[in-house]
């Protein structure tokens, strides 16, 4: 429960730790990415080759999947190359029963040599053979000793030749690491080089006595017609023939149509008629239920907190504190942090445990299925669809993501147009000024069908720049072709109702409503200087509002949009308020306690449909927040990246809001 696994490749992308106790010794766990092989390709692959190649742990526990164990078991091999301390976790034991597949757990350990533990998960009894076993072969009570792939004996002899010369200049002389340089450096990876450099603190690739092995080696190779090309191939074949043998002994189907169920729903979900449409069906299911569901327990917040604020002003007032201080610590910075909470905590509550259940029954990969084809029209990859996913709960959680993706080129655009997605902290804007001003012409439930459909409408405007903005730097800045993309659609499950309400609020709602209220306590005392210092008789934040305004008129908004707009980079939920508390020049944010309040202020200070629209369009498409752009140059590790990911959405939102001005303001004249 302290560590969030999904049910699609490539969830994890970095390593996380955890412990627990077992007969009195603490035993530190290192969860390494997923993956399915360490002949590695995308950034997470390495992540994990590299753990398991140089951090030398005293166990390695490779978790397979029951339901397929003979593809699981190239990993197992893989590592078993490189370390003998390895325990085999057959996990999802329930899942294979449900399909007719019995697996022998103690003929698969005697094939492989090493312990094997079979595993359900989600039942905490089921581990204890498990924390056991790895105890007794961190202990040396089991000594595994795994039985290695034996590759065509030209290759043995390839790897034999090299080893003589890899003993002289490792350090360490564990006999499954030389070994599996020495196969590595025949491999000729160039990344894998690297890394064998960079850990192990050997020169490989200016060393003359090793060109030579290596290419004496190569030489050997070709006579048996084995080169460049194919070496990798029969590597993995030899791997792979192993691991169908060994299943097709420990493995008895019941039933050889156990994935027929999984096969009939694919046809629908994936297909090119339904696929897409079915997708934007439960998008706008989830939208409407977040939007008809937040209203009143918003409401509600909003009248404890403003409770709480007269209480606070009371107490302030007895104990005769200074009026700026009342005014900073009140007004400006309890005021904007309940306004944050009120507007984001039920709408996360109830979004991120229905996108965590589509997650769980393991519908998001099919998701990235149905848009390759897209992507890989915009030289870009379905794996994007992955991160874009992550970025409607947060983008600077879509930018990490990012890693899941093999091609640095296709890694970067899919970190670039992350932003074109709205996170949750643009939700509840989004929402407000759609049922205020689209729904507002409608009555009973067909307010909120309606705004649902127009915030549907904004995210697909997000979704086709996202494909556009990709295409156009997948033929500039980043010119290449679209790699391939291989995803495994794994089973339906039924999901964890309580693990699901546990993790979405807990890993989800309360981090990401702990991030906004920290960022946005501060920012609160900022704006509450910027709306009560004056120069002459105008506060700053007017001063601000005016000089940008001539410019924002051409966008068909105003100074103080723009100005909240700027103010709310560390947050984007703190923008309704300012512009709220710009226009009724209180000097502190306004908490207003329903939208038809909220609108009526709008309408007053010249909002129009027009403004509606492009202040919609506006807060999907502008720079990203402060945390975003931090992770954005953690990831890249270039200002250069970073800018222009501040820069591509916003011009997009500049661009498209003139648009929208120009093309109402023309039927207006027409008219």
């Amino acid at each position: 429960m302290h560590q969030h696994t999904g049910n699609w490749p490539g969830k994890t992308v970095a390593n996380a730790s955890g412990t627990y106790t077992y007969h009195d010794k603490e035993v530190l766990l290192i969860d390494i990415p997923g993956t399915y092989s360490l002949m590695s390709n995308s950034q997470e692959e390495e992540i994990a080759r590299d753990y398991i190649c140089f951090e030398k742990p005293d166990v390695m526990v490779v978790v397979v999947d029951a339901t397929c164990l003979e593809r699981n078991l190239n990993l197992v091999y893989q590592t078993m190359e490189i370390t003998n301390n390895v325990v085999v976790c057959v996990n999802l034991l329930d899942e294979a029963e449900k399909k007719g597949i019995k697996i022998d757990i103690q003929k698969l350990s005697n094939l492989l040599g090493v312990p094997v533990v079979g595993t359900i998960a989600r039942k905490k009894k089921t581990l204890k053979k498990l924390t056991e076993t790895i105890d007794n072969v961190a202990t040396n009570e089991i000594t595994p000793k795994p039985i290695k792939i034996k590759y065509v004996p030209v290759i043995e002899d390839a790897i034999v030749m090299v080893e003589e010369l890899i003993k002289e200049k490792i350090e360490n002389k564990d006999e499954n690491l030389i070994r599996w340089v020495s196969l590595k450096l025949i491999d000729g990876d160039e990344k894998i080089i690297t890394s064998i450099e960079e850990n192990l603190h050997i020169q490989i690739k200016g060393d003359k006595e090793l060109a030579l092995k290596l290419n004496e080696v190569k030489i050997l190779l070709l006579k048996n017609n084995i080169n460049e090309n194919n070496f990798r191939d029969n590597i993995v074949s030899s791997i792979i023939g192993k691991a169908e043998k060994v299943s097709k002994k420990v493995c008895e189907y019941k039933n050889s149509n156990y994935n027929e169920r999984d096969r009939k729903i694919d046809k629908i979900l994936t297909s090119k008629k339904f696929g897409i449409p079915i997708m934007l069906l439960f998008l706008g299911v989830i939208f409407w239920i977040t939007i008809t569901g937040a209203n009143y327990p918003s409401q509600l917040l909003s009248n404890f907190f403003s409770f709480l604020q007269d209480k606070l002003y009371i107490l302030f007032d007895n104990i005769n504190a200074p009026d700026w201080l009342t005014g900073i610590l009140i007004t400006g910075m309890f005021q904007t942090t309940g306004w944050v909470i009120s507007v984001m905590l039920p709408p996360m509550m109830i979004f991120f445990p229905l996108f965590t259940l589509l997650e769980d029954l393991g519908y998001l990969p099919r998701i990235a299925f149905n848009l390759d084809g897209c992507f890989k029209k915009c030289c870009g990859t379905g794996k994007q669809a992955l991160t874009m996913c992550m970025g409607f709960g947060c983008n600077a959680a879509g930018v990490v993501g990012c890693r899941i993706i093999d091609s640095p080129r296709e890694r970067l655009i899919a970190i670039l147009t992350n932003a074109f997605v709205p996170c949750n902290g643009r939700f509840p804007f989004l929402i407000t000024i759609a049922m205020i001003f689209i729904g507002g012409f409608f009555t009973g439930i067909y307010k909120s069908v309606i705004s649902t459909l127009v915030v549907l409408l904004v995210i697909l405007l997000g979704i086709v720049l996202t494909l556009v903005i990709s295409k156009i730097l997948s033929k500039t800045v980043l010119k290449g072709i679209p790699s391939s993309f291989i995803l495994e659609l794994p089973p339906y499950r039924k999901p964890q109702i309580g693990k699901i309400l546990v993790r979405s609020i807990f890993d989800r709602t309360i981090f990401v409503l702990g991030r906004a209220i920290s960022v946005a306590a501060p920012v609160g005392i900022v704006i509450w200087l910027f709306a009560n210092l004056t120069i002459g008789d105008l506060s700053i934040l007017t001063y601000i509002a005016n000089f940008l305004d001539p410019f924002a008129k051409l966008m068909g908004l105003d100074g103080y949009i723009l100005t909240a707009f700027i103010l709310g980079i560390p947050a984007n939920e703190i923008v309704l308020p300012i512009i709220l508390m710009s226009y009724m020049s209180t000097g502190s944010l306004v908490n207003l306690e329903d939208t038809y309040s909220i609108g009526q202020i709008l309408i007053q200070n010249g909002w129009t449909i027009l403004t509606a629209i492009n202040v919609m369009i506006f807060t999907l498409l502008h720079f990203p927040c402060g945390t975003t752009l931090l992770t954005i140059k953690k990831e890249t590790k270039s200002v250069k990246w970073t800018i222009l990911a501040f820069a591509l959405p916003t011009l997009c939102g500049v661009i498209l809001c003139f648009l929208t001005t120009f093309i109402y303001n023309m039927i207006n004249v027409l008219i």
